[in-house]
Parts: structure tokens; C-alpha cells; sequence
């Protein structure tokens, strides 16, 4: 697809995870209309309100390109650590504890959806944001759980923040080591990982200046094109003389566990983006299903990501990196296209992740302060840029770095906060299946956040310690100097 298919996927991804925070009330005064013809639907005998059939949209996607949105969206930079996963889970439990990843993400997501149609129905409303169904559903909730709905909502957006923000600190050390490597094979000696990071300041600030995502549409689809040649080069060197099942571990150990489960829910979960491709939908109601777009599309994420993370680490066994790109050989030329390929696709990428830090910053801003002008705008791209840059430059390592935003961000916004929805959405008619059943999935969430989060900490620390030790989050021997 061209251009026009990404940029109202990225519109729609930025309307509903920050501009709702004002357009709630809108959503509602709309709703008038939609009473009037749910009046006119109750004559003929239909007694509900069809959200669906109220939702007006310019330019609604397909059920495929909805299906290829998402695979854009699970199929992320994260990719490049699941080599790095499967080396601390082991082979044969990776792939299993793969797809249990898989599974938590994608029922989370499921819930989330099937809460929001509820909640459409009980509104009168047509279209919400994550941020919307989280604040809906406290404001309809138990009584205990109304006065929560503002500070929720609130909570939501924040979240959504922190983590695309640290996702953009990730892509620049991505962008930096993949450079740095070349740099070192061609002019034969090695600069300071940090140096390249900080290198990336000015093209990113410029990359940020971009006015609206209406230009950054075809700088998506460049990244897209970008990855796909990096990603196929980097499949092909994985299937080149591997050794055998026998000489890599097939269980690893419970100490690193952790940190695999922390890098898979970072690759695969896409909770961000699910409720606007929902939105955006001609027909929502095939969005779920036991055959419908985010269960084959998740399902097809998770295929190429066990392999990935299965051959990656078969090939390169303890040597596996943090991204499977470092472990190229930088001396063949079809591996210095993959590096440069996929560096410039998160170049790109970060473009997209950047914006949505942007809108709910600048939307937060504009509420508190009325004479913001499109100066301060541009202000606030520069500091945002050059603060995600500095924490780069402080912590250039990319797997704790991306363990850390998966236990604390995506632990919360991918499993704990859509569960506790779910229990607030139908709080007068939870079953002990539910109860259970979410029980168990909060509990997997708790342990994710605490656990992940201190081995991740743990790992950024020894990484910086006086004496460099081998460490397997670690980047190279340059990302434990200074």
C-alpha cells in the first residue's frame, strides 16, 4: 500500500490516544444524532444502539489493510532481540513461552476491544481511544471505582508516553551501534558508542520537525520497505551453516527468564494501536473472532518471531547480542546492507513513535497554558528529541534498556490495565471464570513489572561497573566504558 493507506492508520493513532482527552465530550454531543436514529431503529423493532452503523468515516480500511496495519505495528524494531530472548529462555522453552506471550498479549488486546463494544453500546458512542475505554469504563464502573476515571485516563496517556519515549531512546542505540560497527570495520579503529548517539541529535531533531504526520506517511512506508530487505538479509545469514539442536541449551535458566519475558512482551505487544485500527475499521465487528484480523495477525506475528528468535539463536548461540543485526559479519557486504537497511528503517520509524510523545505532551501543555503558540511547539520537538537522545547517550545498552520498558510499561498498559477494565466494564456480572481467569493474568502482570523491572535495573548497573564483566544485555565491550 502507498501512502494514503498509512497516513489515516497514523492520524487515527494520535487522535484517539491523546486529542480524546477533550474530544469526550465532543463524542458525546455528537451522539444526539445517533439517539435520533436510535429512536427511529427502536420503531422498527430494534431496541439497541449499533455503534457501528453510526460510525462515520472518511476513509475507513479494509479487513486486509487493517491486518496489514497491524502486522507494521507488531512487527517492530523489538524483533531484532527475540535471538536474545531465546537465549535466555532456551530453545525449546522459547518457543513455548513464546507463544504464551503471544497468547496474554492477544486475549489482553481481545478484552480490551470486547469492553469497548460494550461500552459503545452503553454510551451511545461510536469510536474510543485506549485512554476513552479506560476512563468510560471507571465512570460506569462499581461506585468505589467512578471517582477513579479522570486520574485513570490520565494514567493511561501517561503510560502511552513513557513508553514510546523510551521506544525512541531504544532506536537511537540501534541506530548508533549498527553505525558504530561500520564505522569501526571501514576506518579501522572504534569510537565510543555514545559518540554516534550523540551524532544522531541534529538528523533527529530535523526528523522531528516534520509538521504533521501527512508527511511522515511516505517516511513510514520507506521504513517499511527498509526493514523488510534488513530483516530477509538477516533471515538468510541465520540459515547459513547452523550447528546443531544438540549444542544449544533447551531450557534456560529461571535467574534470565525474566528477562525474556520482558523482551517478548516489548517485541509483540501492540496494545497502543489496537483500539484506533478498531476505530478506523469499515467493518470493527471482524477485528475479533476466532478468525478475525487481530488473532491472524497476531498469529502470524508470532510464527516469524519464534523463528527469528529460534534460528538467531541457534546460529550465534552465548554470542547472540541485544540486536541479532550486531552479529552479522560487518566484513560481507549483504551484512553491511542489513545493518545500514534496518538502521535507517528505525531512522524512520522513529518518527512515528517521536509524534505520538509529541501530541500528548503538546495537548497536555495546551490545556494548561492558552497562549501556546507553534514556536513553543517546536521547542518542546527539540527538548523532547534531545532528552530521548541524553538518556541514550547515559545507557547505551539495548536489552536492558528494551527489558525495562517491557516489564514497567507494557506489564501494565498490555495485561494489568485491561483486565482490571474488564472487571469494571462487567462488574455486575463477574463469573469465577473471570475472576480466576484475570486473577492469574494480573498476577503474571505483577510479576513481569517487579520482577522484570529490578533484573533490568540489575542489568543496566552491572553493565556500568568499574571492572566490565561479560554480560549478555550488554552491547559490546565500548557500552561499559566511561
Amino acid at each position: 500500500m502507498g501512502s494514503q493507506g498509512a497516513e489515516p492508520e497514523l492520524q487515527t493513532f494520535l487522535l484517539d490516544d491523546k486529542s480524546k482527552m477533550k474530544e469526550v465530550p465532543q463524542t458525546k454531543r455528537k451522539s444526539s444524532k445517533n439517539q435520533e436514529k436510535s429512536e427511529v431503529a427502536h420503531l422498527n423493532g430494534i431496541d439497541y444502539f449499533d455503534p457501528f452503523l453510526e460510525r462515520n468515516l472518511e476513509h475507513p480500511t479494509t479487513n486486509g489493510e487493517t491486518l496489514t496495519h497491524l502486522l507494521k505495528a507488531s512487527l517492530g524494531t523489538g524483533i531484532l532481540a527475540m535471538p536474545l530472548a531465546f537465549q535466555c529462555a532456551g530453545l525449546i522453552t522459547g518457543i513455548f513461552a513464546t507463544v504464551f506471550v503471544s497468547f496474554v498479549c492477544t486475549f489482553c488486546s481481545y478484552s480490551l476491544v470486547k469492553c469497548a463494544h460494550t461500552l459503545y453500546r452503553r454510551t451511545r458512542v461510536t469510536a474510543m481511544g485506549y485512554a476513552d475505554v479506560a476512563e468510560v469504563a471507571f465512570a460506569n464502573g462499581p461506585p468505589w471505582s467512578r471517582k477513579f476515571s479522570s486520574i485513570t485516563r490520565q494514567s493511561v496517556l501517561w503510560l502511552l508516553f513513557v513508553t514510546y519515549f523510551g521506544t525512541c531512546s531504544v532506536y537511537t542505540v540501534i541506530i548508533a551501534s549498527n553505525f558504530e560497527q561500520l564505522f569501526a570495520h571501514h576506518m579501522g579503529y572504534s569510537l565510543n558508542l555514545r559518540y554516534f548517539i550523540a551524532m544522531l541529535l541534529l538528523p533527529l531533531i530535523l526528523l522531528s520537525y516534520v509538521p504533521n504526520l501527512k508527511y511522515l506517511a511516505p517516511v513510514s512506508m520507506v521504513a517499511n520497505l527498509l526493514m523488510s530487505v534488513g530483516l530477509g538479509i538477516t533471515f538468510y545469514y541465520t540459515l547459513i551453516d547452523i550447528p546443531s539442536i544438540s549444542e544449544r541449551e533447551a531450557v534456560g535458566s529461571f535467574e534470565t527468564f525474566p528477562t525474556f519475558f520482558c523482551l517478548t512482551v516489548f517485541a509483540m505487544e501492540a496494545i497502543g494501536v489496537v483500539m484506533p485500527l478498531e476505530n478506523n475499521m469499515k467493518t470493527p465487528r471482524k477485528f475479533l473472532g476466532v478468525f478475525g484480523v487481530l488473532n491472524v495477525g497476531m498469529g502470524g506475528v508470532t510464527i516469524v518471531y519464534i523463528m527469528l528468535g529460534f534460528l538467531g539463536f541457534l546460529k550465534y548461540g552465548n554470542e547472540t547480542k541485544s540486536s541479532i543485526t550486531l552479529n552479522l559479519p560487518t566484513e560481507d557486504a549483504a551484512a553491511q546492507v542489513a545493518k545500514i537497511c534496518i538502521s535507517l528503517a528505525v531512522f524512520c520509524t522513529y518518527g512515528l513513535q517521536f509524534f505520538v510523545c509529541l501530541e500528548i505532551a503538546w495537548t497536555k501543555i495546551q490545556e494548561n497554558f492558552e497562549k501556546a503558540t507553534i514556536y513553543h511547539n517546536y521547542v518542546l520537538r527539540t527538548v523532547l528529541v534531545t532528552v530521548s537522545v541524553a538518556i541514550a547517550v547515559a545507557v547505551p545498552t539495548i536489552g536492558p534498556f528494551i527489558g525495562l520498558i517491557g516489564a514497567f510499561c507494557f506489564s501494565l498498559l498490555g495485561i494489568i490495565v485491561p483486565v482490571i477494565i474488564e472487571f469494571a466494564t462487567y462488574w455486575d456480572k463477574v463469573t469465577v471464570w473471570m475472576t480466576i481467569r484475570n486473577a492469574v493474568l494480573i498476577s503474571v502482570g505483577i510479576l513481569a513489572l517487579v520482577f522484570g523491572t529490578s533484573n533490568s535495573i540489575s542489568d543496566i548497573i552491572t553493565a556500568y561497573v568499574p571492572v566490565p564483566e561479560p554480560a549478555v544485555n550488554a552491547t559490546g565491550p565500548h557500552t561499559a566504558s566511561h
